[in-house]
């Protein structure tokens, strides 16, 4: 191809600009260009030669293979690097092939689609609703789908993205999960935006999330518009049986399009779509065939089939089908027409769908016999998902039967097994044709029946009384791997007088193919048949009852497929222990969003969590614990293993911990009516979910603020929100959608303070506001004066009792006629600031949130008595709503929240936990007993017996506990107390308290510290520390000193502090300075500061080395000797918020480390590999070692007791960082800087004695150098 001036000549300019284009790609992008070498000659490109046509001809075909080799070898390429979107590939594959195969031979329809691209070029440039494509079953909604895919460019008149579902057809488009994940891939990747992170992917919420703000993002980018086509809603699981379709966009954004088909009927799906859509013009009908159109389709599949038919047989059709538009009785009608011969009478053909159907039964049976039919078909449809031909015969040769039949006139031709013969099904699977279906799942190509009517006649006529039960069965049996791995199976065949034991050589089936590769299938179907076959007590031990299998089941479909399983299951049996299971599980959430889903910590917090139940439950519970402990004993890589229960139980007032991609959560309201919670969040965006489902319902968008304020009202079917855009919008929580909006004329000042805590009585005309320290009403009425001023106020349901909140108290008022006056001659107190309460809908309870992340539940019907202390999210408690029993917490500074139930009917059983809120918890007789300051009198101690769960005791302090430590040798309580005095508690006997004298009138104690060996006893004030030796003694030790009195000099106060054996002190100081002193020399050395408040030091049992945990996560290990550090190590993640506490094993070689992040690390004493990490749900107040591990109480209020499990103390066979999100652990060793220091020190040295000694020969060196 040359280009040629108007004279005929060469364009030699031409030529040259497009060689030096071609060189210029060529540098740029070798890869791009490639080199096609052909013939060329004047004679064949001369169009009057006669070779000229065949010259063209062979150049084409050579191109065109040319070019399918470069597509193939792209594709190949593509495969390689991209095997992670392989499923993705293949899903996008199945629905283009299918939908090619349907619009072959589409007609009519013409008027419609003509409609419908009007109806999408008027929505294209705003907000609209989804479509929906409505009509009975089999009248051309599928075909109608794929002909808009496929001509979705001209109908919209420009540019499009289309994405084809055709639901139900494959495992991904059968379920809202697996579904929603594909179009946010396939959306992603078409517009290069950037692909589904994995924490999204872990929770549904979080991928419902994601597709709605997905599609927004589309919309704003102005590029080529989006059209999603969803067809046969009805064949979606989560749709086909719900209330609501939570996922569902009911509205779309300018240039995004939703199209969905639904069956009209009693199927229920239509009419859950009518009440999300409203409008009624979202709705189109699709209509049967004229006459002329039935013929037309029949016409095209005749040619399409290659056939045709004869008058008689074409006046025989027409007459069977009097005015049929229904293009499945149609295409029936084909199937059974197709197959008579040109010199046979057919019968007439049936009238409507179900007796064709029928019809189709019954010739299948009359060809291959109604034993083999009715059990082929019956296999097919009472799989979960299909079978594989492969499942199919090995199912078939289970069958007893089947076998039978099949060798009723013949006997087998082997003597040691027996299988079905396969030509029989070649046969069978000829004739069913068109009505199979194959789907791609999991890899495997399965067969399923491709119409409704179809399974729902075999269910009639196969599946009735205790056929179901059969075929469930034989199932079970094939995937349990019953009869396989050459376990023979006994049969008594007609011709054969005695029973045979022979092999059937089925597919064995276990849980694993290999360390990564597990068995989808067995996972998917086993629970299923089990179920519907009665076997309920093998699917509690084989499955539900099983660490492996559910082990198993989450990590190869994560918690989601893990819940569905039991979700099945568990309203067919009646077990309460398959529901603490359940629960369970669903309390392991967080940590499964947080580290992924890996073994060792599925196995933790089961354990954990069912240890409380073990003995009361051993059938099911206990089972399931033992194989857990067998399990972590056999464990390869470091592992802490739980030895009893630490983890908030199931059946406790903890329902669920639920999380989405939303901001911090700023507004919350409860519609009890509705089962509806709404959510008001930082970037202006309201998620409503179904709390019943724990799925999000709708996203309402529309503030461009952040949402302050939302009420429900109309009996939870509208709500109000109020947002720092200085609007407020009114909601349908039913629709999702927005009614109107108002502006409320508030100043865009941002200084200016706006009240949010309000409450209208409409009944008495009544405004309630909080103004500085004075509780309001009626704008000037005085209340009360309080003490400090006034956070939030509260007001009941009834507007019988308000709460007002100051500092850390909360105060309530009763409502009469007289007025208000105080309800409790107390307040309700906290250890932090207050910030939010919310009354329990019968006035019994009041649930007050503070700073320090805690809930406390306290009853007013017992004046003010605390009932319960929960744990937040981890962050500041500033959002409570109360929905019947049901209690929802959040915070702005997370994007979670937690539902609890306060009702007494879902107590556990479990020992309850100690109600600590101030973390100062010391623990004696091997955690036996807690002991902390008593909730309400903080000038007494508790005594806390957990094996009982309940308080013992308590002990009377002059004073405010401040800090408290146990001597377990010698079985002391050392209590210190805000008067600067040391009491002695003896634990065993109730002696004569010991007093320790502060060494200056009323200085609070900040903390204290005992020697390993229990013999001193270190107590640091603000810059005090005095040191006092501890005797043994008869009837209890003696308390001498105090030996040393030390005074800092700094300005800054003591923050923590370890005393040793031979009186010197290692402490630190606010600013994060540390030092070590020696008592007897009067010396102060130095260490290396730390960057932030030190928040724990501990001293080795050999009291060589020294651990420092600071407040920005960085642990020093020092060695006392030589006073400086040995490794200094960092953990930083996205959840990580400093070291709580630390100490070392009993044997030195590992230290436990408590962050505030809720987790626990080990570590290694010998290089500072982190061996592993634990998340706890809780903050660990101290760790104290044991023999095999350490004890743990937490701020739950429970008592971690855990063995660490280290086959090598150097090194982890895995990281135990790998499935954290953006988490590093940094080690840095002072012996391996100075190494590399002294090498690079002798690199120097060697590099000037070269240079100074050019001329000498080079000798090969009989030195060398061990570093």
């Amino acid at each position: 191809m040359v280009d040629r001036l108007a004279d005929g000549c060469l364009d030699t300019d031409a030529q040259n600009l497009l060689s030096s284009l071609k060189g210029h790609i060529t540098d740029m992008h070798p890869g791009v260009l490639k080199t096609h070498h052909l013939l060329w000659s004047h004679d064949l490109v001369n169009p009057k030669n006669k070779t000229h046509a065949r010259y063209l001809k062979e150049l084409g075909e050579q191109f065109v293979v040319r070019a399918n080799h470069q597509v193939l070898t792209r594709l190949r390429e593509l495969d390689t690097a991209g095997q992670e979107l392989s499923w993705l590939y293949q899903e996008i594959r199945h629905h283009i092939w299918q939908s090619s195969e349907v619009t072959q031979t589409f007609c009519g329809r013409q008027e419609l689609l003509a409609r419908l691209g009007q109806q999408l070029r008027h929505d294209d440039s705003k907000q609209h609703t989804p479509l929906v494509l409505f009509g009975p079953p089999g009248i051309g909604k599928t075909a109608l789908m794929c002909k808009l895919a496929d001509q979705m460019p001209r109908l919209l008149g420009h540019k499009t993205v289309t994405i084809l579902r055709l639901l139900g057809t494959s495992q991904m488009s059968s379920d809202a999960r697996g579904l929603l994940k594909s179009i946010c891939f396939q959306v992603c990747l078409a517009y290069g935006l950037p692909l589904p992170p994995a924490q999204v992917l872990h929770a549904h919420t979080r991928v419902v999330q994601f597709f709605h703000t997905l599609l927004h993002t589309v919309s704003c980018r102005n590029f080529e518009s989006l059209v999603l086509l969803l067809d046969a809603m009805d064949d979606l699981d989560s749709v086909r049986h719900a209330r609501r379709v939570p996922w569902l966009p009911l509205n779309c954004p300018p240039r995004v399009h939703l199209i969905l088909s639904a069956c009209s009927g009693a199927l229920g799906v239509l009419d859950t779509l009518q009440r999300v859509l409203l409008d009624p013009e979202a709705y189109w009908e699709v209509k049967p065939f004229s006459g002329n159109q039935g013929q037309e389709m029949i016409q095209l599949l005749l040619a399409a089939a290659r056939r045709t038919l004869s008058p008689v047989h074409t006046d025989l059709l027409w007459a069977s089908l009097p005015e049929c538009g229904n293009p499945g009785r149609l295409r029936l009608a084909f199937e059974e027409a197709r197959k008579w011969a040109s010199f046979t009478v057919p019968v007439p053909l049936a009238t409507t769908t179900e007796e064709a159907t029928h019809q189709l039964c019954t010739r299948l049976e009359q060809t291959h016999g109604q034993l083999l039919v009715a059990h082929v078909l019956g296999y097919i449809v009472s799989s979960r998902h299909g079978l594989s031909e492969a499942e199919l015969k090995d199912v078939l040769s289970l069958d007893d039967e089947v076998l039978q039949d099949v060798y009723r006139d013949w006997t087998p031709p082997s003597k040691e097994l027996l299988r079905f013969p396969p030509l029989l099904w070649v046969r069978l699977r000829r004739d069913l044709g068109y009505y199979l279906a194959r789907r791609p799942v999991d890899g495997f190509t399965l067969l399923a029946i491709a119409h409704r009517q179809l399974v729902e006649v075999v269910r009639e006529r196969y599946l009735s009384g205790s056929e179901r039960a059969k075929r469930h069965g034989i199932l079970a049996d094939f995937f349990s791997g019953t009869w396989s791995q050459s376990t023979k199976k006994l049969i008594t065949l007609p011709l054969v007088g005695k029973p045979l034991n022979l092999d059937r050589k089925v597919a064995p089936q276990p849980l694993w193919f290999s360390d990564t590769v597990a068995n989808l299938r067995k996972l998917k179907e086993l629970p299923y048949h089990l179920l519907h076959s009665g076997r309920l007590e093998e699917l509690k031990q084989e499955v539900l009852g099983s660490m492996s299998w559910i082990s198993c089941r989450g990590i190869s479909g994560g918690i989601e497929d893990l819940l569905d399983d039991f979700d099945l299951c568990a309203p067919h049996l009646d077990s309460p222990e398959v529901g603490l299971v359940r629960e369970a599980l669903q309390l392991c959430r967080p940590a499964v969003e947080l580290r992924g889903m890996e073994r060792s910590l599925l196995y933790t917090e089961l354990l954990a969590r069912l240890h409380f139940f073990a003995t009361s439950h051993p059938a099911l519970v206990g089972q399931l614990c033992q194989q857990a402990q067998s399990w972590f004993r056999l464990c390869t890589h470091p592992v802490l293993v739980p030895l009893r229960g630490f983890l908030q139980p199931p059946g406790g007032p903890l329902r669920a911990t639920l999380s989405g991609c939303h901001k911090g959560i700023t507004a919350m309201a409860w519609g009890v009516e509705e089962k509806l919670l709404v959510i008001g969040t930082q970037d202006g965006i309201m998620a409503v979910w179904d709390m019943e489902e724990h799925h999000v319902i709708h996203m309402l968008t529309g503030h461009t603020g952040e949402v302050r304020c939302v009420k429900i009202f109309a009996k939870g079917t509208l709500a109000i929100s109020a947002s720092k855009d200085y609007t407020l919008r009114l909601w349908n929580l039913l629709s999702g959608q927005e009614k109107f909006t108002i502006w409320d004329g508030g100043s865009k000042n941002p200084t200016e303070p706006q009240i949010w805590n309000l409450h209208v009585d409409e009944a008495h005309k009544v405004v309630y506001s909080a103004s500085g320290s004075k509780v309001s009403s009626k704008g000037d009425r005085l209340l009360e004066k309080l003490p400090d001023a006034v956070r939030f106020l509260v007001v009941s349901e009834d507007e019988s009792l308000l709460a007002a909140g100051f500092g850390r108290s909360v105060r309530i008022f009763l409502a009469d006629s007289r007025g208000f006056r105080r309800f409790m001659a107390t307040d309700l107190e906290h250890e932090d600031m207050v910030e939010t309460a919310v009354f329990g809908t019968e006035n019994n309870l009041i649930i007050t949130g503070s700073l320090d992340a805690l809930i406390q539940v306290w009853s007013l019907s017992k004046q003010g008595t605390l009932l319960d202390i929960l744990e937040g999210v981890g962050a500041p408690v500033s959002l409570l709503a109360c929905g019947g029993t049901l209690v929802a917490s959040a915070s702005p500074q997370s994007s979670s929240f937690k539902v609890w139930d306060l009702s007494d009917a879902h107590r556990s059983r479990a020992p309850a936990p100690f109600l600590d809120r101030t973390g100062l918890t010391a623990v004696s007789h091997n955690g036996s007993y807690v002991y902390f300051p008593k909730i309400g009198d903080k000038n007494k101690v508790t005594i806390w017996d957990l094996a009982e769960g309940e308080e013992q005791d308590s002990l009377d302090t002059s004073s405010e506990v401040r800090c408290l430590e146990v001597a377990e040798q010698h079985k002391l309580l050392f209590t210190g107390l805000v008067s600067g005095v040391v009491l002695v508690f003896p634990l065993n006997s109730r002696q004569d308290v010991i007093c320790i004298p502060p060494p200056e009138a009323r200085k609070a104690i900040n903390c204290m510290s005992l020697s390993k060996c229990e013999d001193r006893l270190a107590i640091a004030y603000d810059n005090i520390v005095l040191v006092l030796d501890i005797t043994p003694g008869d009837p209890c030790p003696v308390i001498d000193g105090p030996r040393y009195t030390f005074y800092t000099q700094l300005p800054e106060t003591l923050s923590s502090v370890a005393i040793l054996t031979d009186y010197r002190m290692v402490y630190s100081v606010t600013n994060g300075d540390l030092f070590l002193y020696e008592c007897a020399n009067s010396k102060a050395f130095p260490l290396e500061a730390h960057r932030s408040r030190v928040a724990c030091v501990e001293v080795s049992h050999k009291e060589q080395l020294v651990v420092s945990g600071s407040e920005d996560a960085l642990l020093c290990l020092w060695d006392l000797q030589t006073r400086k550090w040995k490794f200094e190590m960092s953990y930083t993640s996205s959840y990580c918020r400093g070291v709580q506490c630390a100490c070392f094993s009993k044997d030195d070689k590992y230290v436990y480390v408590g962050l505030k992040d809720r987790s626990i690390l080990v570590w290694s004493v010998l290089d500072g590999t982190l061996l592993t990490v634990q998340f706890v749900h809780a903050v660990v107040n101290r760790i104290i070692p044991t023999t095999s591990g350490f004890i743990a109480p937490t701020r739950h209020g429970y008592l971690i007791r855990e063995r660490f499990q280290c086959l090598s103390a150097r090194a982890s066979p895995q990281d135990p960082l790998k499935n954290f999100k953006k988490a590093v652990w940094m080690v840095k060793s002072r012996q391996r800087e100075e190494l590399v220091a002294a090498a690079g020190a002798s690199q120097d040295l060697e590099s000037e004695s070269a240079q100074g000694n050019e001329s000498k020969s080079n000798k090969c060196s009989q030195v060398c150098l061990i570093v």
